[in-house]
């Protein structure tokens, strides 16, 4: 929501970066877990399309050609999952759904998967590459989930940003979300046609992806909304959608690659129009009256790497 650098700290070796971070000319660039126009190769490893959020139900299948075995495990993230989300959506992160037998010393970790999201294993992501056609070295594949894993992680940072200012928004938990690529939001398509009118002020960079998250936010019983059982107990609440546009900026001077996070409320009710000129209001007093300066950069929370 204003221009706080956030670092990923884990200690690499350079990689070519996320592939969710590339632009290759044809489709556009986005998650690779993405599929354009609900299209996808028909084999094993390539699953099926979910039609809740446009995106594929992958299997940990190899790939035809693959030369290498990628690790199947599943990190589990620190976003809460809805209960009431489908357990059998695919989304990056992707719902838990877990195979075989549990064992006692694995009984905390499937809790964890029931209540929060996972990410696609690196076998997964691979398989959303050779999908989009994207050819990338096998041995980069895990370094690419990690950090896909943070700038996802960070867009939930900044969700958790906007819902803490309401009533029971620290318990607000995702319950779906779409990729959306190939759809400018209408800020980024604002943004974009005034950089050609006015570019020392504003980018002219177009996201290489857009995601709208749907959270579910508790409420107290009788104050309106839905509701779900959770527990034996009827939770109550209301759902709020997010978008976010996301930005790959200019390297750092080390070679690090730098992103922008655009997070903000959907203008779908009266509370999030207030919600967003409230903060358009806040950034702007900082850039004209504070230390915060005005610069040509794309909107959202600056992001970047650090090896």
């Amino acid at each position: 929501m204003g221009n706080a650098p956030s670092t990923f700290k884990e200690p690499v070796a350079p990689s070519p970066g996320c592939p969710m971070h590339q632009q290759p000319p044809s489709p556009p660039p986005g998650c690779p877990m993405h599929t354009p126009d609900g299209a996808v190769a028909q084999h094993a490893a390539m699953g099926t399309v979910n039609a809740l959020n446009n995106m594929p139900d992958l299997a940990q299948a190899p790939s035809p050609g693959q030369k290498h075995l990628l690790p199947l495990e599943r990190t589990v993230s620190s976003i809460p999952r809805a209960p009431s989300s489908t357990s059998s959506a695919s989304a990056c992160p992707v719902a838990s759904s877990s195979a075989g037998p549990t064992t006692e010393g694995t009984q905390a970790t499937e809790k964890a998967k029931t209540d929060q999201w996972e990410y696609p294993s690196p076998q997964q992501f691979y398989n959303a590459l050779v999908r989009k056609g994207w050819e990338t070295p096998e041995e980069s594949v895990e370094m690419m989930v990690n950090i896909h894993n943070w700038i996802n992680e960070e867009a939930w940072a900044q969700v958790r940003r906007w819902e803490e200012k309401h009533p029971g928004g620290d318990r607000s938990m995702l319950a779906s979300f779409q990729g959306r690529p190939q759809e400018l939001s209408p800020k980024a398509r604002y943004h974009l046609m005034m950089a050609k009118l006015f570019p020392n002020y504003y980018a002219g960079i177009r996201p290489f992806d857009r995601h709208d998250w749907t959270i579910h936010r508790p409420v107290p019983a009788g104050s309106g909304g839905s509701s779900y059982m959770s527990g034996g107990a009827t939770m109550p609440f209301t759902a709020h959608r997010y978008v976010i546009d996301y930005y790959h900026l200019p390297n750092d001077e080390d070679g690090n690659p730098v992103f922008s996070l655009d997070v903000r409320p959907a203008v779908d009710d009266l509370q999030a129009v207030q919600e967003r000129v409230s903060e358009w209001w806040k950034l702007k007093k900082e850039t004209w009256f504070g230390a915060g300066q005005s610069s040509n950069l794309p909107p959202g929370v600056k992001v970047q790497e650090e090896r």
